[in-house]
């Protein structure tokens, strides 16, 4: 057999204005069936990529905690703005979601402004790409180092001995920067894969070396062969130049599930353009039914997707090292 190639199943649930909208019984039936499929991760997407008007009843991270219950191994991902969010309330969710799950949490982070978000969160005149990217980049330090801020053995619950914690094992932020001051840490026992998993997605050239440095995933939009090596090369050499081993993030691609032909799996998981495929899928049940029905059953006869759930965590699943990890 050769190196795994893993796999994940992105569902914007966000309806177009006018379009039928996604019940929680269609989305769960459909996550379930992803996870019986071998599928790593689903990464649920609540705000239409074009910026125009949506509508859905759910919220990507409250829906994670639904969705934990009724699924035993498949990683959740739910893509969260920084610019909604502020960094401290963002990863205690997260990592709240994280003890809920036993540890198969992601957040999909973004440094692509949605055109319509900034005016609902006190910008009406929006905010310049140059200053949203060093913002979100900050955001996104700041919400690692709040969920390294316990060592692992650092919760007692000594009732006992009136102990909650070893403060020899617990670790202040204290970070003062240019848009945010966050002292730490967070109130949220550590988690069980150490750190929620940290996806990268809709990457410009200029957020290429921040995200080698951070990310465990970065989600491609799909590309030539060629073009897809080249990316994929590019972004292990920068994280090779950072400071990791090249196998703690892991690359995937990014393409258009209801497109996707059977005989194209195998060429790309096949191929050494990446490390597995994203599969996305818009808010439409008849395309999410076909591509259950079609695609999900020949993923399984052909045994793609080969991680199949190894260990219980997100991170097992997707080979990576500890949260923090180089």
């Amino acid at each position: 057999m050769g190196r795994t190639m893993h796999l994940a199943v992105s569902l914007d649930i966000a309806a177009a204005i006018g379009q039928t909208v996604l019940t929680f019984a269609e989305i769960a039936g459909f996550v379930r069936k992803a996870e019986a499929a071998g599928a790593d991760m689903v990464v649920i997407t609540d705000s239409l990529a074009s910026g125009e008007p949506s509508t859905s009843p759910f919220e990507a991270t409250t829906l994670l905690a639904a969705l934990a219950t009724v699924t035993e191994r498949i990683g959740l991902v739910a893509s969260a703005s920084t610019l909604a969010h502020q960094p401290y309330n963002l990863a205690r969710r997260f990592a709240s979601l994280d003890v809920i799950s036993h540890g198969r949490i992601g957040w999909n982070a973004t440094l692509a402004q949605n055109p319509r978000e900034a005016a609902n969160f006190s910008r009406p005149q929006g905010i310049a790409d140059d200053d949203f990217r060093r913002r979100a980049q900050e955001f996104i330090g700041i919400v690692q180092g709040l969920w390294r801020g316990w060592d692992a053995d650092a919760l007692l619950f000594d009732k006992a001995g009136g102990r909650f914690h070893d403060p020899e094992k617990m670790h202040l932020l204290d970070h003062n920067g240019e848009f945010f001051s966050v002292r730490g840490p967070l109130n949220v026992a550590r988690s069980p894969q150490d750190a929620p998993a940290l996806v990268m997605s809709r990457l410009a050239e200029a957020d290429r070396d921040f995200a080698a440095r951070v990310a465990d995933v970065i989600l491609l939009d799909e590309q030539s062969s060629e073009s897809a090596k080249s990316s994929y090369d590019d972004l292990k050499h920068r994280a090779l130049a950072a400071g990791r081993k090249p196998d703690v993030m892991k690359v995937l691609m990014t393409v258009a599930a209801p497109e996707l032909a059977a005989d194209r799996l195998d060429d790309w998981f096949g191929s050494e353009n990446c490390d597995g495929l994203n599969l996305a899928l818009p808010a439409d049940l008849s395309v999410i039914d076909d591509f259950a029905d079609r695609l999900l059953p020949e993923l399984q006869r052909r045994d793609l997707a080969r991680s199949a759930h190894a260990g219980t965590t997100l991170r097992e699943h997707l080979g990576l090292g500890a949260g923090g990890d180089k």
